[in-house]
């Protein structure tokens, strides 16, 4: 019955570090950008865009399938940033516990 107590203080510990967890990912921001730099777009760890910004070059009519392409694959690139980040965070609130392998927790 005590290994039960222990396991039941345990969970709430981590699902309190996990609502921190969750609230300090909200003020995370990562970028990615593409085409060497003239696409850049900024999202939280959550993956809320936040932020386009675009080089004036780009801003040609006959061009705008590519400004969408390039948008796209920074867009791409911060969210694999921010999953990273997510994980990273994960890692350390979860360090010590018996959690199996595979198991996502959000």
């Amino acid at each position: 019955m005590r290994d039960l107590m222990g396991m039941m203080a345990k969970a709430k510990e981590l699902q309190q570090k996990m609502q921190e967890a969750q609230s300090e990912l909200d003020q995370v921001v990562v970028e990615g950008s593409s085409g060497g730099g003239l696409v850049t777009v900024r999202l939280t760890a959550k993956g809320q865009l936040v932020g386009i910004k675009l080089d004036p070059s780009l801003l040609k009519p006959d061009e705008a399938e590519i400004v969408e392409d390039l948008i796209v694959a920074a867009h791409t690139e911060a969210r694999n940033k921010a999953e990273a980040a997510m994980q990273e965070k994960m890692q350390g609130l979860t360090a010590g516990l018996p959690i199996p392998p595979g198991m996502k927790l959000f």
